[in-house]
C-alpha cells in the first residue's frame, strides 16, 4: 500500500472510531427517539457520504416499513410512502435479517423501481443493513449512490454495519422509555391520553404557538345524555362506549393532533397549528360523525350517541393554555345550552373584560 493510501485508510479509521464513539455516547445521553435518529443519520452523512439515504421503521401497528428518515433529492416524495417486508432489496434485508450490498441495482432482480419513478431519482448502488436488538428486526438503514455516484464497498458495508449496532440499541432503549412514559399519560378505560396530559401538552403547544406565531385551537367535547346509556345497560357497556367514542375521535384526527379524555364523558382535542376555521371545520365533521354512528353493534346493540362540542382558539379566545381551556369549555357549555348535539365557538377574550363568558353548567 502506498503512502497515501495508507493515510487515507487510517483517516478513515479515525473517523470512524470518532462516529462510534459519539453514538456510544449519544445511547447515554438521551432516551428521545427523534434525537437518536437523527445522531445515527448525521453520522452516517459525514461518515460515509451517500447521495440519499433513508432509515426505515417497521409500522408496529401494520407491520409495513414507513420511511422515518429519508434524506437527498426526492426524499420528501418518499416520506409518504410505504413497503411490505420483502418488497425491494430494503424490504429483503428486513425480511432476511441480513445486510445487503448491490453494486449495480440493474442486475439485481428485487429492486424495486417504483420509489425511483416517483422521486425522478436514479438509483445505481445500494447498501442496506437491518437494525436487529434482542433478536428482532425494527428496521433498516439504507443508503443510496456513494459519493460522485461510486458504487459502495465492503468497508461501506462494515461500517454502516457497525453504526446499526449502535442504532438498535438506541432505537429499541427509547422506544422502551416511550412505551413506559405512555402508560403515565394515557386512560387505562380509552386508550386516549388523560387529563394530566392535556395540561403539558397544551402548555408546551401554547408556548409553540407564541414562538412561531401559528395559532392552536382546543375542542372540549361531552357525549349527550350518557347516563341513560349507563342506566339502561350498565356500566360496562358504558365502558365500551366510552372506548369506541375514543376510536372514534383519534379516527376523526390526523397524526400530529391529540385526543384527550378529560374525564367521565367529557373528552378534548388539541389541534396543533390550526385555527379558528379549521377547528370548526374539524368540530363540525365530529358532530355529524356521531349522528351517522351506532355504538355497540358487535355486542348485539344499536346504541346512538350524540356530542355537544366547544371550539376555542389561541391567541384568538385566550391569552393562557388555562383560559384556552376555560373558554372552550364555556364554550361546549354553550352548546348544551342551545338544545345540544351542537358546535359552538368561544368568545374572543378581546370582547370579555373579565375573561370568558361564565355559562351556566348544566348537562
Amino acid at each position: 500500500m502506498n503512502p497515501a493510501d495508507l493515510l487515507a485508510a487510517m483517516t478513515r479509521t479515525v473517523e470512524q472510531l470518532a462516529a462510534y464513539n459519539d453514538i456510544a455516547k449519544a445511547l447515554t445521553s438521551t432516551l428521545e427517539l427523534r434525537e437518536v435518529l437523527n445522531l445515527m443519520m448525521e453520522k452516517v452523512r459525514s461518515l460515509l457520504r451517500p447521495r440519499n439515504w433513508s432509515l426505515l421503521l417497521q409500522d408496529e401497528r401494520t407491520g409495513k416499513l414507513y420511511f422515518e428518515i429519508a434524506v437527498g433529492e426526492g426524499a420528501e416524495v418518499l416520506k409518504g410512502l410505504q413497503l411490505t417486508p420483502g418488497e425491494g432489496i430494503a424490504g429483503a434485508v428486513f425480511s432476511t435479517g441480513t445486510a445487503r450490498l448491490v453494486e449495480d441495482v440493474t442486475r439485481d432482480p428485487l429492486f424495486a423501481s417504483r420509489f425511483d419513478e416517483v422521486s425522478a431519482f436514479r438509483t445505481r448502488s445500494i447498501v442496506a443493513v437491518p437494525l436487529i436488538a434482542r433478536g428482532r428486526v425494527l428496521g433498516v438503514i439504507e443508503l443510496v449512490n456513494g459519493a460522485t455516484d461510486r458504487p459502495f464497498t465492503q468497508d461501506d458495508l462494515m461500517a454502516l454495519t457497525a453504526i446499526s449496532d449502535f442504532a438498535a440499541i438506541a432505537i429499541e432503549n427509547a422506544r422502551n422509555f416511550r412505551r413506559v412514559q405512555e402508560l403515565t399519560i394515557t386512560d387505562e378505560h380509552t386508550g386516549v391520553y388523560n387529563a394530566r396530559h392535556l395540561r403539558a401538552q397544551l402548555e408546551h403547544e401554547v408556548r409553540r404557538s407564541q414562538r412561531f406565531h401559528h395559532p392552536v385551537s382546543l375542542i372540549f367535547l361531552d357525549l349527550d345524555r350518557f347516563k341513560a346509556i349507563n342506566d339502561a345497560h350498565g356500566h360496562l357497556v358504558g365502558s365500551a362506549v366510552l372506548k369506541e367514542v375514543g376510536e372514534l375521535l383519534v379516527s376523526c384526527c390526523r397524526q400530529l393532533d391529540y385526543v384527550f379524555r378529560y374525564g367521565g364523558d367529557e373528552f378534548a382535542l388539541l389541534l396543533v397549528e390550526t385555527g379558528t376555521d379549521g377547528a370548526m371545520t374539524s368540530a363540525t365533521r365530529i358532530r355529524d360523525t356521531f349522528r351517522n354512528r351506532r355504538f355497540q353493534e358487535a355486542a348485539g346493540l344499536d346504541l346512538q350517541l350524540t356530542a355537544s362540542l366547544g371550539v376555542a382558539t389561541y391567541p384568538e379566545h385566550a391569552l393562557s393554555s388555562v383560559d384556552l381551556v376555560r373558554a372552550a369549555d364555556f364554550a361546549m357549555y354553550a352548546a348544551k345550552a342551545r338544545g345540544r348535539d351542537d358546535v359552538c365557538l368561544a368568545v374572543p377574550h378581546a370582547d370579555l373584560p373579565g375573561g370568558a363568558a361564565m355559562m351556566p353548567r348544566k348537562k
